[in-house]
């Protein structure tokens, strides 16, 4: 296998269905805070199973109410994401396929709800949607 193909298996490139994004701060964020949720998510996810790639972010230009997650390719922004919080989605959303509603902040699911759906997009026209 080439170094190319074992970074892309590694990363969980060739079996992932879903992407998460954290935003570990220091500004949405104390940078601590969310070094400590991304162990706990890197954990969970590999307890669990899920098929999952994840990528850390330092900064989503929010800043404010983070730690922040985005879950691709469904488009959903949370806010405020504890370990507790975390777990919660992991279980309803990741495993269940049911968005935890009162958490989501956002969503955008930058086109790929179109693909998923014959053509047309879940969130409107312009295909993002603040929420709260």
């Amino acid at each position: 296998m080439s170094k190319l193909a074992d970074g892309l298996a590694k990363a969980g490139v060739p079996r992932a269905q879903r992407h998460l994004f954290l935003c570990i701060g220091p500004d949405c964020c104390r940078a601590r805070e969310g070094e400590l949720l991304w162990d706990f998510v890197k954990k969970r996810l590999k307890d669990t199973g899920v098929r999952a790639m994840r990528t850390k972010a330092g900064c989503f230009r929010i800043c404010v109410n983070g730690p922040w997650l985005v879950v691709y390719p469904d488009g959903i922004w949370y806010r405020e994401v504890t370990p507790a919080r975390f777990e919660r989605i992991l279980q309803q959303h990741l495993i269940g396929g049911d968005p935890v509603r009162e958490w989501i902040s956002a969503r955008n699911d930058l086109g790929c709800g179109a693909a998923l759906h014959g053509g047309q997009r879940e969130t409107g026209a312009e295909g993002a949607e603040a929420i709260g």
